[in-house]
C-alpha cells in the first residue's frame, strides 16, 4: 500500500492530540452517511412541530458527538460542561427551527418568495444552531486556551487566541458544509416536481431527493474542511505577550506557533 494512502488512513482515524482512534461513528469519514439520514429528515415537506423538534434534536445530538470527538483535546471538558453545552445547543436549535417554521408562513410576501423562504428555514436553523453548538461544545478552548507548538513540535504553552481561531474556523466550516446540502436539494427538487416527468412518477421524488442530498454532502464536506488546514498557524506578534520574544534552542526568534484546529 502506498505510504500516502497509509498516512491518510492514520490521519483520518487517529486523533492528533491523544494518538488514540476516534470512535468510528464520529470520525469525519462517517459524516456523510450519518448526515444523509438527518438531512432527509429535516427536509421533510410540511413537517409537524413534533417532527421538527425530533430531527433538530437528533441532528444537534450527532453534532455534539462529532464536535466532542474531533475537538482539540489539549483542553478537555468535564462531563458537566459537556451536558450543559449539549442542552444549550439542542434548545437553541429546536427554538430556532420551530420559531422560523411558525413565523415564515405569516410573512406578508408573495407565495413564490414565501415558498423559497420555507425552503431556507432548515439551513438557517441548522447553521445558527450548529455555530452555537461548536462554540458551546468547544468554548473551554477559548476560555482556557489550547496548546501551541513550534515548527519542531515543541509545546510552548496554551493560547486563548489560538483557541478562538480554531473554534471559529471549525464553525465556519460547518456553515459551509450545511449551505449547499440544505439549500440546493430542496430548490432543485422543487423545480423537478413541476415537470410532467416527475408528476407522472411521484415515486421518484424520494430517491432523487436522497441522491441530491448525498451528492451535495460528498461535494461540500471535503471542500468545507479544506478551507482551513488541520494544523493552524499564528504569528507570535499577534497573540498573547507571553509568546512574543520566544527563541528556539539555537537562539533564533520564534515568529510563528502552530495548533491543532480540530474538525
Amino acid at each position: 500500500m502506498c505510504v500516502c494512502v497509509i498516512s491518510s488512513v492514520v490521519d483520518s482515524t487517529i486523533h492528533p492530540d491523544t494518538n488514540e482512534p476516534v470512535f468510528l461513528p464520529f470520525r469525519m469519514s462517517s459524516f456523510v452517511p450519518t448526515n444523509m439520514v438527518l438531512v432527509a429528515g429535516m427536509l421533510l415537506p410540511n413537517p409537524s412541530i413534533k417532527s421538527i423538534i425530533f430531527w433538530q434534536w437528533l441532528n444537534q445530538s450527532v453534532n455534539v458527538a462529532f464536535n466532542s470527538a474531533n475537538a482539540n483535546k489539549t483542553t478537555p471538558m468535564s462531563l458537566k460542561e459537556t451536558g450543559i453545552a449539549y442542552a444549550s445547543a439542542v434548545t437553541t436549535s429546536c427554538a430556532l427551527a420551530v420559531g422560523l417554521n411558525q413565523s415564515v408562513p405569516k410573512l406578508n410576501i408573495s407565495p413564490q418568495l414565501k415558498s423559497l423562504c420555507m425552503k431556507l428555514v432548515p439551513f438557517t436553523a441548522v447553521a445558527a444552531a450548529g455555530t452555537v453548538n461548536v462554540f458551546l461544545m468547544r468554548g473551554k478552548e477559548i476560555r482556557d486556551g489550547i496548546d501551541v507548538f513550534t515548527e519542531q513540535g515543541e509545546s510552548v504553552g496554551k493560547s486563548k487566541q489560538a483557541g478562538l481561531s480554531a473554534v471559529s474556523q471549525v464553525a465556519i466550516s460547518r456553515v459551509l458544509t450545511n449551505a449547499p446540502v440544505l439549500i440546493i436539494p430542496p430548490v432543485i427538487l422543487g423545480r423537478l416536481q413541476k415537470t410532467e416527468f416527475i408528476k407522472a412518477r411521484p415515486g421518484l421524488v424520494a430517491p432523487i431527493n436522497f441522491g441530491l442530498i448525498a451528492l451535495s454532502l460528498m461535494t461540500a464536506l471535503p471542500a468545507a474542511i479544506a478551507v482551513f488546514p488541520q494544523i493552524g498557524e499564528l504569528e507570535t506578534s499577534k497573540i498573547e505577550k507571553e509568546f512574543q520574544g520566544l527563541t528556539d534552542k539555537e537562539g533564533n526568534p520564534i515568529e510563528k506557533v502552530y495548533f491543532n484546529k480540530g474538525l
